[in-house]
């Protein structure tokens, strides 16, 4: 584990970041395709993918099973939407693979008609913003090269120069050998790099911020974290533009704080995990002010697969995998209007419309797993027979 500065130096830490991006900026190239709409019609197939954490085989699987990339992971999927509902990075090792594949695809599969839309998530803007409390230490590996050493030392010398021209009010620390040392542990090689690859004005964090946060394809709205009660009835573009100016480190025009706003789109869990009596006048608000039929969310891991919620009018398709068991690569596929769920590389279409529609899905996914695992559990406790009979 990576050990964190402490909070005193946190923040000029954070400004000499900013100086280091404005020199360094021009040795990033950011890609040219940038997304700007929020909601797309007659789009008769969609894939919707949640949260990755950096695990890039995982996801060219998922990509492979739908049908999307070939063997040289350029984009067959034709007219297909992809949705990446945000997540791409921390606690996995490979988020920057992950990226630069999506950066690949997102033209390709415009060329074919179809479109790539990789959503802003709460773990994009802290990457962003420079929180790294959940970055895996291989992250960084995967920035350093043969010149990482140089690189870090002349952060190091301009860090200290930055910390005696504003030194913090608990005084300054003992620039000695054990402070380098020290301070070299929390600075892996490679760290300097993965900043400024991820700073707003870098290759990863200038190509974040081009992208949105919500969108609506069809009758379906799509949405990292969810909507909570003061943004049910937010027009999408207006949250959009406001989370890139977020992540960009600017002021937002309409939502201020939107971008830690705990009922904002980026990290609001009360469609997830909220009991469904008392979170449905807010989820009928979202669906009638949006204009959808239902909504599809990542953020919250609440069993091993997609789970349905208040009848299928909440999808939510980050999956949790308890130590001891195999990830079930579960993701949603739309064909035609309906929704299907892929599980271990099954199909098992949603049919959620009651709460007996809902226990026979799960006990699909159940018997998929060999009626072990978090779902059977769900299962055997949300499915008892009063509950189904209500």
């Amino acid at each position: 584990m990576v050990k964190r500065p402490i909070p005193a130096i946190l923040n000029a830490m954070k400004a000499l970041l900013r100086l280091v991006a404005a020199t360094l900026a021009l040795l990033f190239t950011a890609p040219a395709f940038a997304q700007t709409r929020a909601e797309w019609d007659g789009v008769s197939r969609i894939v919707a993918i949640a949260d990755l954490e950096g695990d890039y085989d995982k996801f060219a699987d998922m990509l492979r099973t739908a049908n999307l990339i070939d063997a040289r992971n350029n984009w067959i999927g034709g007219q297909t939407h992809l949705v990446q509902l945000g997540d791409i990075p921390d606690r996995g090792p490979n988020t920057r693979m992950i990226m630069d594949l999506l950066i690949r695809l997102e033209p390709q599969a415009q060329r074919a008609g179809g479109y790539v839309h990789a959503l802003i998530g709460n773990h994009e803007a802290m990457n962003i913003e420079g929180d790294l409390r959940y970055t895996d230490p291989r992250e960084f590996a995967a920035f350093a090269t043969s010149r990482s050493a140089r690189t870090r030392n002349q952060y190091y010398q301009q860090f200290v120069r930055n910390l005696r021209r504003n030194p913090p009010a608990a005084g300054l620390p003992t620039f000695d050998a054990a402070y380098r040392t020290q301070w070299d542990q929390d600075h892996p090689l490679g760290w300097v790099e993965h900043r400024q690859a991820w700073a707003p004005t870098g290759q990863y964090g200038r190509w974040i911020a081009r992208h949105d946060a919500v969108i609506r394809i069809n009758d379906t709205l799509f949405v990292h974290g969810g909507l909570g009660p003061n943004f049910a009835a937010a027009p999408r573009l207006a949250m959009n533009d406001d989370v890139r100016l977020g992540v960009r480190g600017q002021t937002s025009r309409t939502y201020p704080n939107i971008v830690h706003d705990q009922q904002g789109p980026l990290w609001y869990r009360g469609l997830s995990q909220n009991a469904e009596a008392a979170e449905t006048a807010n989820l009928e608000n979202v669906l009638r002010a949006q204009g959808v039929a239902r909504v599809i969310v990542g953020h919250t891991k609440v069993t091993s697969t997609v789970l349905p919620r208040f009848n299928g009018r909440v999808l939510v398709a980050d999956i949790a995998v308890p130590r001891g068991h195999s990830d079930p690569h579960a993701f949603l596929i739309m064909e035609n209007g309906a929704w299907i769920t892929i599980h271990r590389g099954q199909r098992v279409p949603v049919n959620a419309s009651t709460p007996q529609a809902t226990c026979a899905y799960l006990r699909q996914i159940a018997a998929l797993d060999n009626g072990a695992g978090p779902v059977a559990e769900l299962t055997a406790t949300q499915c008892a027979a009063p509950a189904a009979a209500n």
